[in-house]
C-alpha cells in the first residue's frame, strides 16, 4: 500500500540484540494496516488525510495495554473511524475554501480491487461522490456497516452512538445513497467501452461515438484546485459537455492517454511530457455516461505513479 505514514518495522529484544519481528503492536498494525487505509480513505476521499489518519492511528495504538483489548481488528477499526470523523471536519472546511469543484483523490489500484465488484464500487469516484452528500456521522455508519460489514455494537462505539440510533442512522444512510448511486450494475466492460470511445474521439477528431453514449443530463466535473485550469463549474448536458470536450482535444492530442485501473475502474491517465497531467474516469448509468471527472490538481495526483492496496 502507497503511504508516508511511519512505523516501526523492526525491534530490538530486552538483551538489545535485533528481533526480526516486529513488536506486537506493530505486527497488529501492519496486518490491519491496508484495511484501516480503506476505512479512512472512504471516509475522506483523500489518500493524503487518509495517511495522516493512519499515522494518528498508529500513535494511540503503540500506547494501548494489548492484554486489554479483546478484538484487535475492532479497536484499531474504531480508533481510525474517530480519527477519520475528526479528519473530516477539518476537510468540510477546506472544501468550503476551495476553488473550482472538490473531486475525491484519485488513487492507482491493484488488480486485485477489480475482482472484489463490492469494493470496487465502494471506491469508485461516482460513490465517492455520493458518500460526499452524506454527514459526517451517516458517511461513517454507511462505510461501516455496508463495506465493512461491522455490526452494530461495534460501529455504536466507534462514533460514540447508541446501537438503536446507529441502526436507524444506517436506515436513513443506505436510503439516502440509493436514491443517487448509479443505476444499474456498472461493469468494467462499460466503463471500459465509455473510455474507447473517448479515446477515438482524440485519435480521429470524430465525437459521433462519445456522443452516442452521452447521457442528455451527463454532467462533467473538474478539479484543477486554482493550481491547474479546469472547467470552474459543473458543465450540464450532452451538447455543452462535447462542446468543452471537442475545444479540449487539441491539447490532449498533443498529450499521451493510456488506460489505466483507478478506484477499481477503468480510467484513462494523461501525461505531458512525461508527468501526469490530468486522470479521467466516468460514471454510468443505464449503460449511459452520466458523470465525466477530470482531476488535475497536482496535489490530487502523488497516488497516481504507484499501486495502492485496498482492503475490506
Amino acid at each position: 500500500m502507497a503511504g508516508t505514514s511511519q512505523t516501526p518495522l523492526d525491534d530490538r529484544d530486552r538483551d538489545g540484540s535485533l528481533d526480526n519481528r516486529p513488536d506486537p503492536a506493530t505486527e497488529a498494525f501492519l496486518a490491519h494496516r491496508n484495511l484501516l487505509f480503506t476505512v479512512a480513505y472512504e471516509m475522506l476521499g483523500s489518500a493524503a488525510d487518509a495517511e495522516d489518519v493512519l499515522q494518528e492511528t498508529w500513535l494511540r495504538w503503540a500506547g494501548v495495554d494489548l492484554d486489554a483489548v479483546r478484538d484487535q481488528r475492532a479497536y484499531l477499526v474504531r480508533i481510525t473511524t474517530r480519527q477519520a470523523l475528526s479528519r473530516l471536519r477539518t476537510l468540510g472546511r477546506r472544501k468550503e475554501s476551495y476553488v473550482g469543484s472538490w473531486l475525491p483523490e484519485p488513487l492507482l489500484t491493484t488488480p486485485d480491487v477489480a475482482e472484489d465488484v463490492e469494493l470496487a464500487d465502494s471506491v469508485s469516484m461516482a460513490m465517492l461522490l455520493v458518500l460526499e452528500t452524506l454527514g459526517p456521522i451517516e458517511r461513517a455508519v454507511f462505510v461501516l456497516r455496508e463495506v465493512f460489514d461491522l455490526a452494530y455494537d461495534e460501529i455504536a462505539e466507534a462514533v460514540d452512538k447508541s446501537p438503536v440510533a446507529v441502526r436507524q442512522i444506517a436506515h436513513r444512510a443506505r436510503a439516502h445513497v440509493a436514491a443517487r448511486r448509479p443505476r444499474g450494475v456498472v461493469s468494467a466492460a462499460e466503463t471500459r467501452s465509455a473510455l474507447e470511445a473517448f479515446q477515438r474521439a482524440v485519435d480521429t477528431g470524430d465525437l459521433q461515438n462519445l456522443l452516442d453514449i452521452l447521457a442528455p443530463d451527463v454532467v462533467l466535473l473538474g478539479d484543477g484546485g486554482g493550481v491547474k485550469q479546469a472547467v470552474p463549474r459543473p458543465i450540464v448536458g450532452a451538447d455543452k459537455v462535447s462542446r468543452v470536450l471537442a475545444a479540449g482535444l487539441p491539447r490532449i492530442r498533443a498529450a499521451s492517454l493510456r488506460p489505466a485501473q483507478v478506484n477499481g475502474y477503468p480510467a484513462l491517465i494523461l501525461r505531458l511530457d512525461g508527468e501526469i497531467d490530468t486522470v479521467l474516469a466516468v460514471r454510468i448509468d443505464d449503460g449511459l455516461v452520466t458523470g465525466l471527472y477530470a482531476v488535475r490538481n497536482p496535489e490530487k495526483l502523488s497516488h497516481m505513479e504507484r499501486e495502492t492496496a485496498l482492503r475490506r
